[in-house]
C-alpha cells in the first residue's frame, strides 16, 4: 500500500491519504444533497453507502478505507515520499462522527423528513470539505477532548 503505511511508525499515515478521502467524500455528499431535491430516497441510497464507507474506516482505519485503497493504488505510487504524517487514532474517530451524521441523513431521507437529511448531510459535507480544502479535520480536532472525557483511558 505504497505511501499510506509507513512501516516504522505504524500508527501514523500520509496526510495525502485522507485529504483523498475527503474530497471523494465531498463530492459524494455534494452528489446526495443534489439527487435529495428531486428523490429523497434516492439520497438515502448514496448516503446510505456513504455511511458504510464511513463504517469501514472508522473500524478498520485509513489503510482499510474503500477510498484509502484507491489513493494508495493509484495516487501515492505516482507521489513523491511522504513528508508529513497524521495518528491514525483521530482519523478514525473522525470517520465515526461522518458515519454519525451520515446514518441521521440517511434517517432524514428515508423517513421523509428531507430537512433533517439535508442538515445532516451538510453538516458531513462541511467537516469532509474543510479537511479536504484546508486540511482542517475537525473529528480530529474533536479527539483529544473525547479521549480526555472518556474515564476508561
Amino acid at each position: 500500500m505504497s505511501n499510506i503505511t509507513q512501516s516504522s511508525a505504524p500508527t501514523q499515515i500520509d496526510v495525502r491519504g485522507p485529504r483523498f478521502v475527503a474530497w471523494v467524500t465531498t463530492v459524494v455528499l455534494v452528489a446526495t444533497l443534489l439527487v435529495s431535491a428531486q428523490h429523497p430516497a434516492a439520497a438515502a441510497v448514496l448516503l446510505g453507502a456513504q455511511a458504510v464507507v464511513f463504517a469501514i474506516g472508522a473500524v478498520s482505519g485509513p489503510r482499510r478505507h474503500p477510498y484509502g485503497r484507491v489513493f494508495a493504488a493509484l495516487i501515492a505510487p505516482r507521489l513523491a515520499p511522504a513528508t508529513d504524517r497524521e495518528p491514525v487514532a483521530p482519523l478514525k474517530f473522525a470517520q465515526l462522527v461522518g458515519f454519525a451524521f451520515a446514518v441521521v441523513g440517511v434517517l432524514g431521507f428515508a423517513s421523509g423528513l428531507a430537512p433533517l437529511g439535508l442538515v445532516a448531510t451538510g453538516f458531513a459535507l462541511v467537516a469532509a470539505l474543510l479537511n479536504a480544502a484546508f486540511g482542517i479535520c475537525l473529528g480530529c480536532q474533536l479527539y483529544p477532548l473525547v479521549t480526555r472525557l472518556n474515564p476508561t483511558r
